[in-house]
């Protein structure tokens, strides 16, 4: 089997109303649909996406540059491929942009490696599970009020879900504070909450919102500074009992290995776009599981499931339905959890249907 093509198209998904966090306000999102086609007639789908609309077509182009790494090449060859662009990647700027393009092209690869074997991708790597832990993070904004709040976690409540995220990190703690309370009285103390600080505060700001915080039993805080803060991570982490869980903004494996050493955080969150694709999640899942910590995923609900399905040491999978329609296959959450697709490769097809509305 060979690698003849690959295909890229460009489209932008907008939000039903805007949406703000601690660090962004957006309205839609772009994305680059990636296909790379086989001499044996097997395809290989995946995505990224950018929240600046300018920036999509310097993804596209990346994708593109990176084909001459791929035409005749084996796809069983995966991490022959990915070191080959690996290496490119060590001498250019913008590297988020270069890693970003790899790991779609890396997804893609596995997808068709998957659908070659005729076997779901956490099968092909050594399944560990059927289902995983899910929580719902497509709502809870800084920008809500209470009541739309309150009527955000209802909803999430009525889709199946059993723990759900609320964005933090505003210029006041009283007002976090007071709407973590609201959302926790409203769900009570059986159904798990997260919250979110989007990087948007400094060590002792987010300590003094941790600990009071603390009687809501939140499950994690999350990017409570800085991403690239990792000694203010640390103080954080050892000020708080909450757990801190980060990683969603690391472009590799040695990244995640500082955090660690570090002791930035008690649970890790590989993004798949960020990090290098399904080959360097898997890493990151390894290396997590050799220092006893778990790893949570970022994002891109569908496409992380083959590693959540294999990696013993994964809590849970973001749910975050902003690219759920862009496939034909869709999720059901049922009592807080998903079942990991048994369709082969990464169980995920592209709607052509819905898609083509937006070229």
């Amino acid at each position: 089997m060979k690698i003849t093509k690959i295909a890229t198209r460009i489209i932008n998904l907008p939000f039903e109303s805007t949406i703000t966090t601690a660090v962004h306000e957006m309205s839609s999102v772009g994305c680059v649909l990636l296909t790379i086609e086989t001499d044996e007639g097997i395809e290989g789908q995946s995505y990224l996406f950018s929240l600046n609309a300018a920036n999509i077509h310097s993804f596209d182009e990346k994708l593109k540059g990176f084909e001459m790494h791929l035409i005749g090449k084996d796809p069983h060859l995966v991490e022959v491929i990915e070191q080959e662009i690996w290496q490119t990647i060590s001498s250019v700027k913008n590297k988020h942009i270069a890693i970003a393009a790899l790991s779609t092209i890396d997804t893609a690869i596995w997808d068709i490696v998957g659908k070659t074997a005729n076997l779901p991708l956490h099968r092909l790597f050594g399944a560990c599970r059927e289902k995983i832990k899910t929580y719902a993070s497509g709502g809870l904004w800084l920008s809500q009020s209470i009541d739309s709040l309150l009527k955000d976690a209802q909803n999430f409540l009525d889709q199946g879900f059993r723990s759900m995220k609320i964005r933090v990190g505003s210029n006041d703690w009283k007002k976090d504070v007071e709407r973590v309370k609201e959302v926790r009285n409203a769900i009570g103390m059986d159904i798990e909450l997260m919250a979110d600080i989007n990087q948007a505060l400094q060590p002792k700001q987010a300590i003094q919102l941790g600990e009071n915080l603390k009687e809501y039993d939140l499950l994690w805080l999350e990017e409570p500074v800085a991403s690239n803060n990792r000694v203010g991570h640390a103080e954080v982490r050892s000020a708080l009992a909450t757990p801190i869980a980060s990683g969603e903004n690391e472009y590799s494996l040695s990244g995640m290995h500082e955090m660690i050493e570090a002791k930035a955080c008690d649970i890790l969150m590989p993004d798949l776009q960020r990090i290098g694709g399904i080959s360097e999640m898997r890493k990151v899942a390894d290396l997590a599981e050799s220092y006893n910590l778990p790893i949570s995923t970022h994002i891109f609900t569908e496409h992380s499931l083959s590693v959540a399905g294999s990696a013993s040491n994964c809590l849970s999978v973001e749910h975050m339905p902003w690219f759920s329609k862009l496939f034909n296959e869709q999720i059901d959450v049922v009592n807080g959890f998903i079942d990991i697709p048994e369709r082969p490769g990464t169980g995920f097809t592209f709607n052509e249907t819905y898609i083509k509305e937006f070229l």
